[in-house]
């Protein structure tokens, strides 16, 4: 444990101290979001960015120690573990050098090698490597055996070949080495699969810029390195790992590094010629294999925690993307055949009408819609329309727009609304349960009215992989995907905050402590009791404990109740800080709460205990400042340019308004209103250089961006968010400043491989949005 905390600190820039105390905290069940907010002189102030880190490095190391000690059980009990040895393992600090170790000990089917050694061959190997002045047909002469079929010398040598190239190629220096070596200067080469150069079908053709394709291991971005793993996986493609120009080279550079290694020199003695053939099939038959097996396992490994990172930050903006409040609002989610289905829902997201609309083709009921649109908002006094951003949302929108233009005296606003993963809501088990007779349809327009009113409260009722801002979602590891999605939307939900009366149980699912039972337990409580009129009142829901109470009390606010300070974040064994504050200074406690220019004048040191230290009054005063505050932004939306609907409406050089859909490593996808996302590439982000384009935009910001390539057959638009560009202009980079040729070249790669194949939810934007040159 000590190591385990000494290496996470080191990681971190923190003490040994406090990651000894954060791990003690998370052994005992305490969330991230709870630690990191409420334990702060526990951890010295670990944050929840801190945290994560810590309880994913904390889960990879105690691997790496399990799978330690069962090596060292191993090889314990063949009696092989020698003093140096068990150094070693203890002190590799990976997986892969780990395995390294044990290569020579794992227990395997018999080899080539080990029935070598069974016919008595090993002293003839060791010979030769030995003194190569030996003459390898003279001494393997003495090495017959008609038992083991050993019947000529040729056979003899074959035997201590094997011998000697299990020898080499399980040599755990040499090969940490050649994995170094291999690392910094070897080629990632993608090719073409025989017969599919011919083949014109989408499902190869999306990947014909990898069909001869070469580029640094060491520099390979994830995007490509998925999209190149995908290609293999669907037959298209072929991936291997090249040194310099392979094909006409005599020798390998790793065949030398492995006689250097051996001291195995070509001098013209008798057997040297014979150990260089045994050099070269160890690298070609053994090592090769094997080592490019580890590193595209890694590169693997690397693209996918890189595009994790991507779905999780996107994740994030998404979920805390700013609600539009508290107003009753009308869903429509468009449709041509189908029509337009509408739902209204009140201010807390209660349905109060449903029905479908037909005013646009074929039907263009437009008169008859106009009236069921403007007879619903006058009954239920809406302030917003939420239009689903799928099929015919620009033709609803300026059905919406007009009708609204027509009756001044509705003062709703419209808004386009992303209805990705609305589907999967409406034909959800939840969704089935909170409205069985209602039509799937029905609940898709729901589910779009209240991810207007509340994004976050709305969106984690559908599993985060179907909301779609990954990037190669189903390439990579979905168990540690949807880790790494959970503790995202854990996060945001206890960053805002719950109001435990109003909260569905899929939200409530979601707050530090509780689980799917506790939440329906809440729920269920709630429905039969009425609302909670304080935070203590919890304690009397089914199977929710003390301890349970400690982890969720603070995220779970209960508005207007007995104490108002069950309103705030501010936890219930703080509160008689608050208390104490208030006493101190004779104000009564509702005084208090708000009123900052008395807030501002106390010192948090005056009100410290040994229970209560400063970071933790310091939190709670600046919680009474602002009680229950909401971190999200303030709420806004892209205006859609008039007569823009339709990607042949688009002509290069227009400057549109949209919002951010997705970002990845390459680029953003923006919203311009025609059906279709526009992609910018990383290199047309700023007028600077931009290395993460998370650096200058996130999902759900405002825009504005040029459009500089429509391709209309292919659905694919290129943009820019430098405004001066111009249109068919070669892109050189950014502005004020030259680049050399290879920083040239490496831009045009990047803009001439930007991931072509498809990518999850992101596959058919990709294919569809970008033009390349």
């Amino acid at each position: 444990m000590n190591s385990i905390s000494q290496r996470i600190a080191e990681e971190l820039n923190v003490l040994p101290q406090q990651v000894n105390a954060a791990v003690g905290l998370l052994d005992e069940g305490a969330t991230v979001p709870f630690i990191s907010r409420y334990r702060k002189e526990v951890t010295g102030g670990l944050d929840d960015s801190q945290m994560r880190t810590l309880e994913e490095r904390l889960r990879y190391l105690r691997e790496l120690e399990d799978r330690r000690a069962a090596i060292l059980k191993s090889i314990t009990e063949q009696e092989k573990l020698t003093p140096e040895l068990e150094r070693d393992i203890l002190a590799a600090d990976t997986k892969n050098r780990l395995e390294d170790l044990y290569l020579p000990y794992k227990p395997k089917r018999r080899t080539k090698g080990q029935i070598a050694i069974e016919a008595g061959l090993l002293p003839l190997a060791e010979a030769l490597l030995a003194d190569p002045t030996l003459n390898p047909e003279a001494e393997a002469a003495a090495y017959l055996n008609a038992e083991h079929k050993i019947e000529t010398a040729k056979d003899a040598l074959d035997g201590a070949k094997y011998i000697l190239m299990e020898k080499f190629s399980e040599d755990a220096e040499l090969l940490g080495k050649l994995r170094h070596f291999l690392q910094q200067e070897a080629t990632l080469s993608a090719r073409v699969a025989t017969g599919k150069d011919t083949d014109t079908s989408q499902e190869v053709q999306k990947f014909r810029d990898y069909f001869e394709h070469d580029e640094p291991l060491k520099s390979t971005p994830s995007h490509r390195a998925l999209a190149m793993f995908r290609g293999r996986n669907e037959g298209v493609l072929s991936i291997a790992i090249k040194v310099g120009d392979e094909e006409n080279r005599v020798g390998h550079p790793c065949e030398s590094m492995v006689a250097e290694h051996w001291s195995i020199q070509d001098q013209g003695r008798a057997a040297d010629t014979w150990l260089a053939e045994v050099v070269r099939w160890t690298w070609r038959v053994k090592l090769l294999t094997h080592l490019e097996t580890d590193l595209l396992g890694e590169l693997r490994e690397k693209a996918e925690e890189d595009a994790i990172k991507v779905f999780a930050s996107n994740l994030k903006d998404l979920l805390l993307a700013a609600p539009a409040g508290q107003k009753a609002t009308i869903g429509l989610d468009p449709g041509m055949r189908t029509g337009v289905k509408v739902a209204v829902v009140d201010a807390t997201g209660k349905v109060l009408d449903h029905c479908a609309i037909f005013p646009t083709p074929p039907f263009n009921k437009i008169r008859e819609s106009e009236a069921v649109l403007v007879n619903l908002c006058r009954k239920h006094n809406v302030g917003l329309i939420a239009i689903g951003n799928g099929t015919a949302s620009r033709e609803t929108e300026k059905f919406v727009k007009d009708v609204l233009k027509a009756h001044i005296d509705i003062t709703a606003s419209s808004v386009i609304v992303n209805e990705a993963g609305a589907s999967v809501y409406s034909a959800s088990e939840f969704a089935s349960k909170e409205f069985p007779d209602l039509d799937v349809t029905i609940r898709g327009a729901i589910s779009i009215a209240r991810r207007l009113q509340d994004p976050l409260a709305e969106l984690v009722k559908i599993d985060p992989k179907s909301i779609g801002v990954g990037q190669y979602q189903h390439d990579v590891s979905q168990s540690q995907l949807a880790r790494s999605l959970d503790a995202v939307v854990e996060d945001c939900v206890n960053a805002v905050g719950v109001e435990v009366n109003t909260a569905s149980a899929a939200l409530l699912a979601r707050v530090s402590g509780l689980n799917s039972t506790l939440a329906n337990n809440i729920v269920e409580f709630r429905n039969q009791n009425g609302a909670f009129t304080s935070r203590t009142s919890l304690k009397k829901v089914p199977r929710l404990g003390e301890k349970t109470f400690e982890q969720a009390a603070g995220f779970l606010r209960v508005a207007n109740g007995e104490n108002p300070l069950d309103a705030s974040a501010v936890h219930p064994e703080s509160y008689s800080v608050v208390e104490k504050i208030a006493q101190k200074n004779g104000r009564e406690l509702k005084g208090v709460i708000g009123d900052t220019n008395f807030l501002r004048g106390i010192k948090a040191a005056d009100y410290t205990d040994e229970k209560f230290g400063l970071p933790t009054v310091t939190d709670i005063i600046k919680e009474l400042d602002k009680p229950g505050r909401d971190p999200r932004p303030e709420f806004k939306t892209a205006q859609f340019q008039e007569g823009v609907e339709e990607i042949t409406d688009l002509i290069p050089g227009m400057i549109l308004e949209g919002t951010v859909t997705n970002v990845t490593n390459f680029g953003a996808f923006i919203d311009i209103g025609v059906h279709q996302d526009g992609l910018v590439h990383i290199s047309a982000l700023s007028n600077t250089f931009v290395k993460d384009p998370r650096e200058v935009v996130k999902a759900g910001d405002i825009v504005k961006a040029k459009v500089m390539e429509v391709d209309v057959p292919r659905k694919r638009i290129a943009l820019s968010l430098r405004l001066d560009d111009t249109p068919g202009e070669k892109v050189e980079g950014p502005k004020g400043g030259a680049r050399n040729n290879s920083q040239n070249q490496n831009r045009n790669a990047q803009r001439n491989n930007p991931a072509p194949a498809a990518m999850g939810s992101m596959g058919a934007l990709l294919q569809q949005a970008l033009k390349k040159k």
